[in-house]
């Protein structure tokens, strides 16, 4: 698919989900037993005729999902031809998730780190922040910056170990019954992404595709633009909504007035009775994420730079937080945490629950830990320490 260079990195992969989502598309038919599949090189046969085999169940996933690709394939025959060898004795629909979840996490990671100004987030601080929340299978969850998905797939992963609880007798076959609409229903009603980059947008739809589904609330979007402007484009982004918000949204980047007008409706963008002419990205994250909680219920777990929560020219940042929110918890995180991916700021995780718009909280406690290994090292190689799981029964007990 790289063709020694020849296509850009998005477009090679661009190219490449095109192949697996007419794959995982393939093997979800219905078949007959003995029945072929249509993914496959039969005896003798050209590559022009397999060109023209997928192209054909191409065109026909397409129609029926066109939000996940509008283009046609772009790629020759022979190429097509060498893939589909190396993929036709593959099963991704009987592959375990953990497996095609590494998988996809391997292929994508050159793509993510720097190239594209994303950066995955560590497994272990997504399923940390996800195990923290308590996500069941009737909440609405939410990741307004959600790059590959990483966020919105533990959450599902969560469900799905839910399901695996309660209906333990249909754990073997968990495609049938109350076990998979437990899940699924929740995947594909309730698991909404926002991503500013369509080209990693689709990244993420194919992530969940991959994953059996959730992909169908993942939009194209800038999560900071107007929010009525996400409405039109799927009625499910709306303010006041969801129940959980998990992210780790940009850091760094500016937001210049001149180039986006809706800096002006941010209440962190004034400053007195002015309007800041920029502002960065994660201080308006945090006013976007609150607008989309459920008043009084509504919980989020948002990684933060650390000097939105210590540099004093912030404070307004802090307390805009507390005025309409109770800190449930901070996490401060190894300086290593991102260090592999691209990203060495350091930071925490700080989970919140958005206050009723009447309700005044008086003196309460916060929980906080200091998570000095992730089971990751800064190069990125496993580390058999790994503080997070004590850090969560500890939460858990504080709760209580």
């Amino acid at each position: 698919m790289w063709a020694g260079g020849k296509r850009a990195p998005t477009t090679a992969f661009d190219e490449f989900a095109k192949i697996i989502f007419v794959k995982i598309r393939d093997e979800k038919k219905g078949r007959k037993a003995g029945e072929p599949y249509d993914f496959q090189i039969k005896t003798h046969e050209s590559a022009a005729s397999v060109y023209k085999r997928i192209d054909n169940l191409y065109q026909e996933a397409k129609a029926k999902d066109p939000e996940v690709f509008k283009e046609s394939l772009k790629i020759e025959p022979e190429e097509l031809y060498t893939v589909v060898e190396h993929l036709q004795g593959i099963s991704l629909d009987k592959t375990d998730l953990d497996t095609k979840g590494v998988a996809f996490e391997h292929f994508m990671e050159d793509f993510f780190k720097g190239k594209s100004g994303q950066f995955f987030t560590p497994r272990n601080i997504v399923s940390f922040a996800v195990k923290m929340m308590n996500i069941k299978n009737d909440d609405v969850v939410l990741d307004p910056a959600c790059g590959s998905g990483g966020f919105l797939l533990h959450a599902l992963d969560e469900v799905r170990r839910q399901a695996d609880e309660y209906y333990p007798q249909e754990k073997e076959q968990p495609e049938t019954g109350e076990h998979r609409r437990y899940w699924h229903d929740f995947a594909q009603n309730n698991l909404f992404g926002i991503e500013i980059n369509d080209s990693i947008a689709r990244v993420a739809k194919m992530n969940m595709i991959i994953h059996d589904d959730g992909h169908t609330n993942v939009i194209g979007h800038d999560a900071l633009n107007d929010i009525e402007k996400m409405t039109a484009k799927n009625p499910g982004f709306a303010r006041n909504r969801f129940d959980f918000i998990v992210t780790n949204p940009p850091f760094g980047a500016t937001v210049k007035r001149s180039e986006h007008p809706y800096l002006e409706k941010f209440v962190l963008a004034q400053n007195g009775k002015k309007i800041r002419d920029n502002q960065k990205t994660e201080v308006l994250f945090i006013e976007r994420c609150i607008d989309f909680l459920k008043s009084e219920t509504g919980q989020m777990a948002i990684v933060l730079p650390d000097g939105i929560l210590t540099n004093s020219s912030l404070q307004y940042v802090r307390d805009f937080i507390m005025e309409r929110c109770q800190i449930l918890a901070v996490v401060a995180l190894p300086p290593f945490a991102f260090a592999h991916f691209g990203a060495g700021v350091k930071s925490s995780l700080v989970f919140v629950r958005r206050k009723g718009t009447k309700e005044k909280l008086g003196r309460y406690k916060i929980f906080m830990a200091i998570a000095e290994h992730i089971g990751y090292e800064a190069t990125g190689k496993l580390d058999p320490i790994n503080d997070l799981p004590v850090i969560l029964a500890k939460y858990q007990d504080f709760k209580k």
